[in-house]
């Protein structure tokens, strides 16, 4: 088989070999304990990156996104979330099961925006009180979108004068900042917490932050612990995505260059249509047509080209620093095979 080009995940990268260093050699404490020096630091930095006043290390986003409700809502609250993110679809039903917390969505247009006047007509008091809306930037199920700082504006300003708080899941905050040329800082100025993670365009092995007041984050401690994601000596994970966060920023437009070049060789080949969304950061989604999803996929990872599917026609394909330019000319070259070789099921695109 070809070599492999694994386009399932930004999470599916290596850790480089300066990482892989600062990991052996990183300072250690325990980190129930308070102490252990590089997750301090790590969370300082984190905190300063997003502009809040304090941050807490978890082991994953969908546990940041979990503790961020659990610490924002009670029993009995409600919390709004688009109704495709990631919250909603893909992170178990964490809050309505171990939070007893009331889940609605509000709908996402096709690139992952909220309409604040949608929102509005959804927010409930005075039981059950919605006490959180949920912004995804970017926005995973639609196509990778980045939502402007004026856009999370208007969803904030709809939800702080209903009383509710902002929490924003910016798992891929960082490919937002960049693909919008300015920084996050800017884009998370209205969210009261925020999630984001080192393991995916960033590049770590393990590991996401949760930011936001000192008061919330004091709160979301006993949180985490209560969740089982108190960690002890962390600083060897908290010392890869630290080298992360300070060396692998810039480096995103290059994923967003290739996953442009991706979708431009694919938008090209029969039978693959673009997904309305376009590129709006490293991800790139398309619907097979004329063939079946499964087999194309099958027959594509035969090939040595991995990816996923988010129904049966639908693929996504995400770019990340572990793809080069050359692995995305091959992946389309590939995937030319690949269709051409497969037998029609339906009239293919024109």
């Amino acid at each position: 088989m070809p070599g492999v080009i694994d386009l399932r995940s930004d999470t599916v990268t290596r850790p480089s070999e300066e990482m892989r260093r600062v990991m052996a050699a990183a300072e250690v404490g325990d980190d129930l304990l308070g102490d252990d020096p590089t997750v301090d630091a790590l969370e300082e930095a984190s905190a300063e990156a997003t502009g809040k006043a304090a941050g807490l290390f978890v082991p994953s986003g969908t546990m940041g996104n979990l503790v961020a409700l659990l610490t924002h809502c009670g029993r009995g609250d409600e919390a709004i979330a688009g109704s495709e993110s990631h919250i909603l679809n893909n992170e178990g039903m964490g809050a309505p099961a171990l939070g007893g917390i009331s889940t609605r969505a509000v709908p996402n247009d096709e690139r992952g925006g909220i309409d604040p006047a949608a929102l509005r007509d959804l927010i409930r008091a005075p039981w059950p009180t919605t006490k959180l809306v949920c912004i995804e930037n970017t926005h995973n199920r639609c196509g990778g979108s980045v939502i402007t700082a004026s856009a999370t504006h208007a969803i904030a300003e709809v939800a702080h004068a209903a009383g509710a708080q902002v929490h924003i899941d910016g798992a891929r905050i960082f490919n937002a900042a960049v693909a919008l040329e300015t920084d996050a800082r800017t884009l998370l100025a209205d969210g009261d917490s925020v999630q984001f993670c080192f393991s995916k365009g960033l590049g770590a092995p393990i590991g996401s932050m949760l930011t936001g007041s000192t008061e919330f984050i004091d709160r979301a401690r006993m949180m985490r612990r209560m969740v089982g994601g108190s960690m002890r000596q962390a600083g060897i994970v908290a010392s890869a995505a630290l080298w992360a966060l300070q060396h692998n920023l810039e480096r995103l437009a290059d994923d967003h260059a290739n996953a442009r070049r991706l979708a431009e060789g694919l938008g090209a080949l029969p039978h693959i249509v673009m997904d309305p969304a376009g590129v709006g950061s490293n991800m790139v989604f398309f619907t097979v047509e004329g063939v079946d999803g499964a087999d194309f996929r099958a027959r594509l990872a035969a090939e040595g080209v991995l990816c996923t599917g988010t129904s049966p026609q639908r693929v996504r394909m995400v770019c990340h620093l572990d793809v080069s330019r050359a692995d995305i000319d091959a992946a389309v070259e590939r995937v030319r095979a690949v269709l051409a070789a497969m037998p029609a099921s339906t009239p293919a695109k024109s």
